[in-house]
């Protein structure tokens, strides 16, 4: 850079030394001229005198005279080719800065070039829309002029009333002479049409304009404006009218209307509109809403004001809905026996049906006793598939082996051989007789050495079992669990009593079955053992069981694997019930969840007014009476939770049989499933221990307890939790109170003692006369006094006790009424525990 005339000078590299100026910008607009002068590359040239390149030695080093002192040839050598190599590597950038200032270049061409076209096309559509907008204004011009000129013709004629008719009459054929729809006369005349509807009011019924008060008050405007759909239909109906189109006739229908309806479902079963449903009542004076409901009398009258029939019907025709048909002889087909297995307990049903499976459930109930309704299949050596059902022996599971004879086929009654008939084998016997069922009797245990087979028999007569070695036809087969003999031949028997029977079903139909047992399971909800015995249960059924329903969410089978389908007999687990059914309720399978909610209502509300008018139907005296017991009577209250359905039905039978007309068992409540929070707050306000059987509390209930102080006791065994109680409400019993006579002793004389009053001189005739002990006196075999000594003396020694043969002086506590010859009687009580038994 360099001055020239006081002005600042920039550098320019190429060529030689040249001036120019250049304006150079700033920001904010501001600009300066600079002058610019460009010098030419400094470029070495070898002096004249020096040698050329290579003259002597090699070429390439020069003369060594005018090489810088200790630089040999190799590193001049050297320094040369870096020399080149660098030359070489500055070509090579200066090339590749030009290829890219080339590609920004053409980069910054291409972004031009697409601005350009936006631009363009951002012109030539501005363009478009002007050229639009110019040619609707001109055809709005047109319309007007159009539209005056009609207005002027209109006014004209009116004007001129005198032209002839001939002339008018050939005006009117031509007006009256359809038009070309494309010609600019027919376009004409459209918008003058629309100026005219436009500015002086539509014909089509719909407001245009402001609404004014004057045009409000006086109605013209017709109240809101139509939308564009009423308008259409209006159009509608207009062109049905004059192409001679009748209205669609109104179907008539008959109407279902049980007791009491809600008025959006009676008008969903006119297939009427709700709001026509709620205007009709509001006409007549019932200002409800659609979720409200009315009467049958009430429903009445609006079917019959909108042209309908009434049919009535009572709530409990909601269950006509389950199939109660007898299905056709050719549709049953053959299906396995359903078999159960009773007897007394501890008489080995479950071993017996363990060696049958070849499985072991008895190790899997708590002390060895079955304490639910197990139901298996087994598919025998010869290929026939038999269902069993393992009921508990125990007494406390009556109504569990009733409900087990309701649904089964075939009767097997295990008696033990060294046991004989028990209490609970006549109950089975009972149960098969009133169920109807044929019988086979197993005596098991014939591998003991006490086993007495003729025994079994011979006290079976006595009930009216007649087994078929006794000259009967009860089938009677001698097994043993523990050896597996005689399992065969009892198979054989069943298998032989199922083929009298021709044991038949129709699988194809909607399923019908048997809740065998509920429980509530953690992590699967409500879980029911049904028993099929009608058609097919499959997964997806909709299904009504006694008052809960569900929808068939997974089935699975006595090996605990999932099942598509369960035909009959088949038994199952089924799943996705929205609560735990009865143990013996009917399931039945519907089409729709809205048949089976309803009918599980219906059967819910039933009940609930059963238990209602159970309580109302108490009397004031019986339950002043009921008042008078209970105050004489001692409560224990108690809550029970088990595992299943049966098993709390079971213990709440127990419970009620233990007592007396002092001490009695009061179950507050009993459910299925786990101990909670509610159960543990009902335990505290009511003073009650909670029983849980096969069940647990959860943590929150655990805590809650302890805070509280509610005990809860937990149980696996029926045994247990019935000795438990029977215990403790013996606690509430009164001790009882006896008396042990100790001595007798007769009054010889009576002396009167100055500060003590009258003492009798007494002869201890029998046992012993203590002090401590009481005292009755007797005057001709009658007690008249009854009391406490006041002193008991040996001479003139107080004493503690007078042994038989002696004599004393006693004195009685506050009575003096004593006479020589009266007997003493001498006594001692003594508490003592009662228990119930």
């Amino acid at each position: 850079m360099s001055d020239n005339d006081g002005k600042k000078t920039l550098g320019v590299r190429g060529g030689g030394p040249r001036a120019g100026n250049v304006k150079q910008s700033f920001s904010h607009g501001r600009t300066k001229n600079v002058v610019v002068e460009t010098k030419r590359k400094r470029v070495v040239v070898p002096k004249p005198g020096a040698a050329k390149p290579g003259a002597t030695g090699n070429p390439a080093l020069g003369d060594p005279s005018k090489r810088p002192a200790g630089i040999s040839d190799a590193e001049m050598e050297r320094r040369l080719k870096a020399l080149q190599a660098a030359k070489a590597r500055e070509v090579e950038e200066a090339a590749a800065r030009e290829a890219e200032e080339k590609a920004r270049e053409e980069e910054r061409e291409r972004r031009r070039a697409e601005i350009e076209a936006k631009e363009r096309e951002e012109r030539e559509r501005e363009e478009a829309l002007r050229a639009k907008q110019e040619e609707d204004e001109r055809k709005a011009r047109e319309a007007e002029e159009a539209a005056k000129r009609a207005a002027a013709e209109a006014a004209a004629a009116a004007a001129a009333p005198e032209e002839k008719a001939a002339p008018r009459k050939a005006k009117e054929k031509e007006a009256a002479a359809p038009v070309p729809r494309g010609s600019a006369v027919a376009r004409k005349e459209r918008e003058a049409d629309q100026d005219r509807g436009g500015r002086k009011g539509r014909d089509d019924g719909r407001r245009s304009g402001k609404l004014t008060l004057n045009s409000a008050l006086s109605g013209d405007e017709g109240g809101r404006q139509k939308s564009m759909a009423a308008m259409k239909r209006k159009q509608e109906r207009a062109r049905q009218k004059a192409m001679g189109m009748q209205e669609r006739e109104k179907i008539v229908r008959d109407v279902q209307v049980p007791e009491t309806i809600v008025v959006s479902e009676l008008a969903n079963r006119m297939a009427e509109r709700v709001a026509d449903v709620v205007k009709a009542l509001m006409k007549m004076g019932m200002m409800v809403t659609q979720n409200q409901t009315i009467d049958a009398d009430t429903a009445e009258l609006i079917i019959e004001d909108f042209g309908h029939r009434i049919v009535r019907v009572s709530d409990a025709d909601v269950e006509d809905v389950i199939q109660s048909v007898d299905d056709a002889a050719e549709d049953m087909q053959s299906r396995p026996p359903v078999i159960t297995i009773m007897g007394h307990v501890d008489h080995g049903k479950t071993s017996l049906l363990d060696a049958i499976r070849n499985t072991n459930v008895t190790a899997g109930e708590a002390g060895g006793i079955t304490q639910h309704i197990g139901a298996y299949q087994v598919t025998t050596k010869g290929g026939n598939v038999l269902s069993f059902l393992d009921t508990p022996g125990h007494a406390a599971f009556t109504s569990m082996r009733s409900r087990g004879a309701q649904v089964t086929d075939i009767v097997v009654l295990v008696v033990a051989a060294d046991d004989a008939v028990m209490p609970q084998t006549i109950e089975a016997i009972n149960h098969a007789k009133a169920a109807g069922v044929p019988m086979i009797v197993a005596i098991n245990k014939c591998d003991k050495p006490a086993a007495d087979p003729n025994r079994v028999r011979t006290q079976l007569l006595q009930h009216e079992v007649v087994v078929e070695a006794m000259s009967g036809e009860v089938q009677d087969v001698e097994v043993s669990a523990k050896t597996g003999k005689g399992l065969d031949d009892l198979l054989e028997a069943i298998a032989l009593q199922a083929e009298i029977l021709e044991l038949k079903a129709n699988p194809d139909r909607a399923a019908e079955g048997a809740v065998i047992e509920a429980q509530l399971d953690v992590g699967r909800g409500p879980v029911a053992t049904v028993l099929v015995q009608k058609g097919t249960l499959r997964q997806g059924d909709i299904f009504v069981v006694g008052e809960q329903w569900g929808k068939v969410r997974a089935l699975v089978d006595d090996k605990g694997e999932r099942i598509t389908e369960a035909g009959p007999s088949v038994p199952c687990e089924v799943l996705g019930l929205n609560g735990t059914p009865e143990a013996g309720d009917v399931l039945n399978v519907v089409e729709t969840e809205a048949q089976a909610r309803e009918i599980a209502q219906y059967r819910a509300n039933l009940a609930k007014e059963k238990r209602a008018a159970a309580g109302a139907s108490t009397t004031l005296e019986q339950l002043m009476q009921k008042a008078k017991d209970d105050k004489n009577v001692s409560e224990l209250p108690i809550l029970v939770k088990a595992d299943v359905q049966g098993s709390a039905e079971a213990i709440v039978q127990a419970m009620e049989k233990i007592g007396n007309e002092e001490v009695r068992v009061r179950v507050l409540h009993y459910g299925v499933g786990a101990i909670t929070d509610t159960d543990v707050g009902l335990a505290e306000a009511s003073g009650a221990p909670i029983m849980g059987f096969n069940v647990r509390a959860n943590a929150s209930a655990r805590n809650t307890a302890n805070q509280k102080g509610v005990e809860i006791r937990y149980y696996s065994v029926i045994y247990d939790l019935v000795d438990d109680v029977k215990a403790a409400a013996s606690g509430l019993l009164k001790n009882e109170i006896r008396e042990n006579f100790i001595g007798y002793a007769e009054i010889k004389e009576v002396f009167k003692v100055s500060g003590v009053g009258k003492v009798a001189g007494c002869l201890v005739t029998e046992g012993v006369a203590r002090r401590s002990a009481g005292v009755r006196l007797l005057r001709d075999n009658v007690v008249i006094h009854e009391g406490t000594l006041k002193t008991l003396k040996r001479f003139k020694d107080e004493v503690k006790e007078v042994q038989s043969g002696q004599e004393c002086g006693m004195a009685f506590e506050n009575y003096d009424d004593i006479r020589p010859g009266d007997v003493i009687e001498i006594f001692e009580r003594e508490e003592v525990e009662r228990s119930l038994t």
